[in-house]
């Protein structure tokens, strides 16, 4: 009979398998280093240490389960082929794994995946795989790879709702606590369905049960967090979708069972602090950290008090980033740092009405936009104007100003739907 995600569900990891598992990916995942980070230590007054699965041959952690669970399949079964859905990282652990054993592969990824993930996946995967881009989310991309799978008898390989793929995942937490020479007091995972956070999971609380286990989810996508709240899973009606690797609209049912239980805590992160530490990583660290995994490394500002002292484990799950995103990461930085303020202005119909505006912004203010809205054929309307400021505590200074200075604006930033509109 065919194995598909609906035969293990019912199942849960076991720290055995993931010993077994870890004997199978031999030669085919590496062995992440897990590296004390100097710059992070002295900041959060820590000894922080990063597992960095960024390092990993498809710069994520998922090749891990995607290959434990393929090559758990019989000969017979792998000969219909395989399919999966991915926003990306698991589209190139299952692309890799297919070239590897010489395995048919259908991905479904969704049409908003970063174009860089879309090449990585057609660059591991070769002539073995076959790439379909539906939809705008995770979720479109899976409802149309399950309706392949029913109609081409392919086996689904779940990227997260799978005892065999939870136990790929989990060896990650055994490389950890293999390397760790010292008592690890908290251990940070990010979650999206929650495969890696019930895998690694497993293995501490039976190795390290006095570790302090951490989920961190992107506060557009808080899947997990809600799941756990209200007792069931749940199917969020909207989510923002920029934390790719980790925004999911529906946890798995065997994943939640394992986080409801084994998790001290999850971490809501907002987005624009995930921009921050993406830049903070590259500039300061030379990692080149995707959204998902700069994640965790972004959730230790939210309990820095707490980590006063102890040893952190912080995992990075992936390197995948877009450079053509760059200008989207650093503008969401800004917001998030209070840097940058958008405004509508109505200048005065006079001459010399902008030099005053400038004038009152002075030398520290820059303008970074600055775009007119058409009133008529023959007139201009107000300005869309953006202004980065050089500290978060310009802005009160700036208002004043701009308010004795007489400047008729409207200030955008805490008008989300109005700013989504115009910005």
């Amino acid at each position: 009979m065919k194995d598909t995600p609906d035969d293990t569900t019912s199942q849960l990891p076991t720290l055995d398998a993931i010993f077994l598992a870890a004997e199978r990916l031999r030669g085919v995942a590496t062995h992440t280093p897990l590296m004390q980070n100097l710059h992070l230590s002295e900041q959060f007054g820590a000894n922080i240490y990063l597992k960095r699965e960024d390092l990993q041959i498809v710069r994520s952690y998922k090749i891990r389960g995607a290959y434990n669970k393929m090559v758990n399949l019989s000969p017979e079964v792998l000969a219909n082929g395989v399919v999966c859905a991915s926003a990306g990282n698991h589209a190139q652990g299952v692309a890799y794994a297919c070239r590897k054993m010489g395995v048919q592969g259908v991905i479904f990824m969704p049409t908003t995946t970063p174009a860089q993930k879309v090449k990585q996946v057609r660059m591991f995967g070769k002539e073995w795989v076959t790439i379909q881009l539906v939809g705008d989310t995770y979720d479109d991309a899976y409802h149309a790879a399950k309706e392949y799978q029913a109609t081409h008898e392919a086996t689904f390989v779940h990227p997260f709702d799978d005892v065999l793929v939870m136990e790929g995942q989990g060896t990650v937490g055994l490389e950890i606590f293999k390397d760790a020479d010292f008592k690890i007091d908290y251990l940070l995972m990010a979650i999206g369905g929650g495969g890696l956070a019930s895998g690694v999971s497993t293995v501490f609380k039976q190795l390290s049960p006095k570790t302090k286990l951490i989920g961190v989810e992107p506060l557009g996508s808080p899947t997990m967090q809600r799941a756990i709240a209200e007792g069931h899973v749940i199917t969020l009606e909207k989510i923002d979708k920029f934390v790719d690797g980790a925004a999911v609209r529906r946890a798995g049912e065997t994943t939640f069972q394992i986080c409801r239980d084994n998790l001290d805590q999850i971490i809501l992160v907002p987005e624009g602090k995930v921009c921050s530490t993406i830049l903070q990583l590259y500039n300061e660290e030379a990692i080149v950290a995707e959204p998902a995994g700069a994640l965790t490394v972004a959730a230790l500002d939210f309990i820095k008090e707490e980590i006063q002292g102890k040893n952190v484990v912080v995992l990075i799950g992936g390197g995948n980033n877009d450079i053509t995103r760059t200008e989207e990461i650093k503008e969401r930085s800004l917001l998030y740092e209070g840097l940058k303020h958008y405004f509508i202005i109505r200048f005065p119909q006079r001459a010399g009405a902008f030099r005053d505006f400038v004038e009152v912004l002075g030398s520290d203010v820059d303008i970074t936009r600055f775009e007119y809205t058409k009133k008529t054929n023959r007139e201009q309307g107000p300005a869309l104007v953006g202004l980065e400021l050089q500290r978060r505590d310009d802005l009160i200074p700036l208002l004043r100003r701009m308010e004795e200075g007489r400047v008729m604006y409207e200030y955008l930033n805490d008008q989300p739907d109005l700013f989504q509109y115009l910005v």
